[in-house]
């Protein structure tokens, strides 16, 4: 019988790891795979039969070898953590002595910030009247993306019964399965109660789910995805929008009232604030506009170098 590919044995492992042990949601776990998928081939391209043979200085030249191809700092800072995780779930179970990913860091990139929306081009939006069936729910989706700061995910996995209207709260479950409950603002609740009284013209008898497609199931991700960019045309709107621009919209509007990251973390779910930091940056901007306009010895003259 032959033996097992130690390299791809020890990356099913971690995978089950992942998918019963940590619980992770079916994307991520997608992503932990080609990452660790990529690696494990160009192992196998420098002769490399274990995981356990893979050295600092190869794993140098794998990061090399992609940032010359174009990818991104990011890209590669998220298969460097993927390939940290794997090893020590390897040196847990005795498949590996230590990590040769260890203090090795991505190439920096520019970093981009978030598109966001503005107050009155939300407004332009979402202040739309309608008696369509597929419009109240489109309405109502776009109101608890940007009341609640939902990911797209977190949005369809929603029930019928989740949002109780007399304590504006929702409790949804984010990434690695953490729970979290956000508040619902008065005018999602006014809009998912606009929805839920054309729902059951769509909605099959049983299906638990908030937000139903028009076959009557639940409400898919690329749907919705499609939905928002032809609202967005309908309505004028000159930017791409997309589920995560209202989550984005949503930060960045809390932290210019409130400048409070920590709330903004919880309510986004994030688990490290340092991911939550990158609105701070967006709010920057907008009191650097302030400034600029405002302050009587910010605006230069017209001759000035």
């Amino acid at each position: 019988m032959p033996r097992p590919d130690p390299l791809q044995h020890g990356l099913q492992a971690f995978l089950s790891h992942l998918r019963f042990e940590r619980r992770l949601a079916a994307h991520t776990l997608s992503n932990y795979r080609r990452d660790l998928d990529r690696l494990s081939g160009w192992c196998r391209d420098q002769q490399l039969n274990d995981w356990d043979q893979l050295t600092p200085h190869q794993v140098r030249a794998f990061v090399a070898k992609r940032h010359r191809s174009g990818i991104s700092g990011k890209s590669l800072q998220r298969e460097l953590s993927a390939l940290r995780s794997l090893f020590r779930f390897l040196i847990r179970e005795g498949m590996a002595k230590s990590c040769p990913a260890t203090g090795i860091r991505a190439p920096k990139s520019e970093r981009h910030l978030p598109d966001t929306l503005d107050a009155d081009q939300l407004g332009s939006l979402l202040d739309v009247a309608s008696d369509d069936p597929l419009e109240l729910r489109d309405l109502a989706i776009m109101e608890l993306l940007y009341s609640s700061g939902l990911r797209l995910a977190e949005l369809v996995s929603v029930n019928l019964r989740d949002i109780d209207p007399h304590d504006a709260t929702l409790e949804v479950t984010g990434k690695g399965a953490k729970s979290r409950r956000v508040p619902v603002g008065g005018k999602a609740l006014a809009a998912i109660d606009a929805w839920k009284r054309v729902r059951s013209s769509l909605a099959k008898a049983d299906e638990a789910a908030l937000f139903v497609s028009q076959r009557g199931t639940r409400l898919q991700p690329r749907a919705i995805q499609q939905r928002l960019r032809q609202w967005a045309l309908k309505q004028g709107c000159r930017q791409n929008l997309h589920p995560h621009m209202l989550r984005h919209s949503f930060a960045s509007h809390l932290l210019e009232s409130s400048s409070d990251l920590r709330a903004v973390q919880e309510l986004l779910g994030h688990a490290d604030i340092s991911t939550t930091q990158i609105y701070t940056h967006l709010d920057f901007q907008h009191l650097a506009q302030v400034y600029d306009s405002a302050h009587p010895r910010a605006r230069r003259k017209k001759h000035d170098p």
